[in-house]
């Protein structure tokens, strides 16, 4: 079978990948080995994700959006704080600039891209399917699956997340370290309305976050927390009963949304960094976790990725138009440069903070709460953080702007 690009890895940048091309007039192969059956089960991953305001509209321009409507949770404002002392920062958006990003969670968004992708009729989904061998020349590109279908395209897109076999395969280079934290996953309801607020609590031994999400079937108020603690800990943690979860997660949160209770399963996964030396090769692009995987401190690892969809589409798209080979050195070449700064910047910003907030003592605590201070008071500083959070620095691609190429 044959198409533009042959897509290895049908996850939420790899499924949101194909929309876009398909939505630009470019067909692709999605070749995944896992079920979706199984990913797609309420059971499978209780993670939940904060889309930033200009991806959102990048799924909008794709036609996503309106399968996700009132499925999400605005995010009206970001408080951040040093612990539970007072004062921190606060990034609230000024009126009519809408909400700084949406939350959703995770099993939403991977049903309304699957629902998108199979309707798309320019994505050949082959999911479950597992390649056997794949091979790139100047002729372009096969991948031949463990069946003994063949798949061939002009351009291989590696999406398969943090441990790509492609990018192995490929030879490139990538920069990599454990924060020995993992991240424990569960969501909670409480008693008061949390009012689309996020809150980012850094304690020394890790970031506590609380993200909102939509009240349940019953009306009942839920929040997602992302708990980081020492891998040492993550077992133990794990294994407590929910009330005991519950009553340590309540002093986290010091009282701000009223009682609590857990909602769900918790999950936990460790915490590292990884960045690849460079996110092409020939005929060769890399995308998401498999180009670059950072802490979720701030928040932005699946924004990175849909950072990448949007700037890989125009390339591309543009690429097209000059009658360009979709696997051309030049294009790829653009990719690169495009995205290598805005990655490398986002990762080094996310590792920093990480550390800094990480260091024990009373004197750093000061630091800190003196720089959260400085950042709330500079209204230029503030601006250039908001923007960050909304996905809005550098040369933002015309999908990010909520226009097609």
């Amino acid at each position: 079978m044959d198409s533009d690009v042959i897509i290895l890895g049908g996850g939420l940048v790899g499924l949101t990948l194909a929309i876009a091309l398909d939505a630009h007039g470019i067909a692709s192969i999605v070749v995944d080995p896992a079920d979706p059956a199984k990913t797609l089960d309420a059971g499978f991953d209780g993670r939940a994700s904060a889309v930033a305001s200009a991806p959102q509209r990048m799924l909008e321009a794709i036609g996503v959006a309106d399968r996700l409507a009132g499925q999400g949770c605005p995010i009206a404002k970001i408080e951040v704080s040093d612990g539970l002392a007072p004062g921190g920062l606060v990034f609230d958006p000024d009126p009519g600039d809408g909400a700084v990003g949406v939350m959703y969670e995770n099993r939403r968004l991977r049903v309304a891209l699957r629902e998108a992708a199979l309707a798309a009729p320019r994505v050949t989904l082959l999911m479950p399917a597992s390649p056997a061998a794949v091979s790139r020349d100047e002729a372009g590109v096969r991948v031949t699956l463990a069946d003994g279908r063949e798949a061939r395209a002009r351009l291989l897109v590696g999406a398969e997340g943090r441990r790509s076999p492609t990018r192995d395969a490929a030879g490139i280079k990538v920069a990599r370290w454990s924060y020995a934290h993992s991240a424990i996953i569960g969501s909670v309801t409480h008693e008061r309305p949390h009012g689309n607020i996020a809150y980012e609590i850094f304690y020394p031994d890790g970031p506590f976050a609380i993200l909102p999400l939509t009240d349940d079937p019953d009306g009942r108020h839920r929040s997602a927390i992302v708990w980081t603690v020492r891998s040492g800990d993550a077992a133990a943690m794990l294994d407590l009963p929910d009330h005991a979860y519950a009553a340590e997660a309540a002093k986290r949160m010091g009282g701000r949304l009223g009682a609590i209770a857990a909602a769900s399963p918790r999950s936990s996964y460790p915490l590292g960094f990884h960045h690849a030396a460079r996110i092409t090769d020939r005929r060769l692009a890399l995308v998401g976790d498999a180009a670059h995987g950072i802490h979720p401190i701030a928040g932005q690892g699946l924004n990175l990725g849909f950072r990448d969809v949007a700037a890989l589409v125009e390339v591309l798209v543009e690429g097209a138009r000059l009658g360009l080979d979709f696997g051309d050195a030049q294009l790829l070449a653009r990719y690169q440069r495009w995205r290598a700064l805005d990655t490398l910047m986002v990762a080094a910003s996310t590792d920093v903070l990480t550390r800094l907030f990480g260091i024990r003592g009373r004197t750093a605590s000061a630091v800190r709460r003196f720089g959260l201070g400085a950042v709330q008071r500079i209204a230029p500083l503030k601006r250039r953080f908001m923007a960050e959070a909304r996905g809005e620095t550098g040369a933002l691609p015309r999908l990010l702007q909520g226009v097609k190429v």
